[in-house]
């Protein structure tokens, strides 16, 4: 885009020439109510389209007067074309319904560990475990849903996706997507991402050295990595999801969702109850919330938080994902632990892709990436869950230098 001054042409004239623009005058247009977009080199005004945009305005306001084209080489292209050719956008039916089936086999376990052996420490401990991985499983299940890789027909992801998130967990879907699109949208990008934007709790990547440089010290952040553990793991699903979730439901009017989730919760209490009470009944539920939250934390940060975090940096789209991940060595095991997000590369290349066919694509994109220079890391599991805390310190000494000494 070059040109010279500023052309005297609106973007909705039609048959009117078309300019050439300098990008300082595109950048002029990221306000609320005035969003230029630019595809293919091409400047196209979405301020009114911005509401019906499928993801929500302010997924698509993100990429506000900047090139939101995919960008992707030629070789990324002909790469995505040959994943089609090898259908591996297709799920397969009997692998998700094994996982639906596994997850509701583990939730009528747990209930019969208790009708069976009673409201004992163990029989409770174990039930509690159960209960914790099914609630695990199922945020992978609801997130297969959210990005429509399970069924052909959008809708009946959504429909699927809302018995999963809102009758088997509790939550709501439209919540989930809200903020999980933005996260895929701009990874590890403050302010764009939710998943990285947690100051002033935790501070990481470009916001240490913002944060001592302004001699903000609202918490101890020099020992976060060890903090980390009392408020990070164990509160997230317990009291941050459940408070921000309710949040959006009740502002943005997602009754629908609010039904789902008040079913969730009617079957659990109504479960339970008879045998623990209603004080036994809270406590198992807490309980089977922390460990939830544990899992979640650590499989789906040990891919981010110690990639690169900060502020826009307008890489285009391929580059931004690869710099904002990491994959974590595959098992049987691991794999099915993990939902496959240690396909995390993968999946963010191709998020809507069936998460079975991670493995089959994973070389493909690694030789891309080894053709161009780009980064595909891959560690061992143990090491990616210690790098989550080593990331967290390395920011804790880089703001305490800032602070210090700046």
């Amino acid at each position: 885009m070059g040109g010279v001054g500023e052309p005297d042409w609106e973007p909705g004239q039609r048959g009117a020439p078309l300019p050439t623009l300098r990008w300082e005058q595109v950048r002029r247009h990221n306000l609320p109510g005035d969003k230029w977009l630019v595809i293919e080199r091409r400047v196209y005004d979405i301020s009114r389209w911005a509401q019906r945009h499928p993801g929500g305005s302010r997924l698509i306001g993100h990429h506000g007067a900047e090139d939101a084209t995919t960008q992707l080489i030629e070789d990324f292209r002909a790469l995505r074309q040959a994943v089609e050719d090898m259908k591996l956008f297709e799920a397969k039916p009997a692998f998700f319904g094994l996982l639906l089936g596994h997850i509701l086999a583990m939730e009528v376990l747990a209930w019969l560990m208790i009708y069976m052996l009673g409201p004992g420490w163990v029989p409770s401990t174990l039930a509690a475990l159960i209960l914790a991985i099914s609630q695990a499983q199922s945020w992978c299940l609801q997130h297969d849903l959210g990005h429509t890789s399970i069924f052909r027909n959008s809708r009946w992801n959504h429909l699927a996706q809302q018995f999963v998130m809102g009758q088997l967990k509790g939550f709501s879907a439209h919540w989930w997507n809200f903020r999980h699109f933005q996260h895929h949208a701009k990874p590890n990008i403050f302010h764009k991402d939710p998943d990285v934007t947690v100051a002033p709790v935790f501070l990481l990547g470009e916001s240490s050295v913002e944060y001592g440089k302004k001699k903000r010290r609202y918490l101890p952040y020099n020992h976060q990595h060890l903090y980390f553990f009392l408020i990070g793991p164990p509160l997230l699903t317990l009291v941050n999801f459940e408070v921000e979730n309710l949040a959006y439901m009740l502002v943005c009017m997602q009754w629908m969702d609010l039904l789902w989730a008040a079913s969730f919760y009617a079957r659990f209490l109504l479960s339970y109850i008879p045998f623990y009470g209603i004080p036994g009944a809270l406590l198992l539920f807490v309980a089977v919330r922390v460990l939830e939250s544990h899992w979640f934390v650590w499989i789906t940060q040990m891919n981010h938080i110690p990639r690169e975090i900060g502020h826009e940096k307008h890489r285009d789209w391929a580059s931004s994902q690869l710099a904002a991940t990491c994959n974590v060595e595959p098992s049987l095991f691991i794999d099915w632990f993990s939902g496959h997000l240690n396909f995390q590369i993968e999946h963010h290349l191709f998020p809507t892709m069936p998460r079975h066919n991670y493995r089959r694509v994973a070389p493909l994109v690694k030789a891309l990436c080894a053709k161009h220079g780009l980064s595909y890391e891959v560690k061992p599991f143990l090491t990616a869950l210690v790098d989550i805390i080593r990331s967290l310190k390395k920011s804790g000494n880089v703001w305490l230098e800032a602070y210090l000494h700046q």
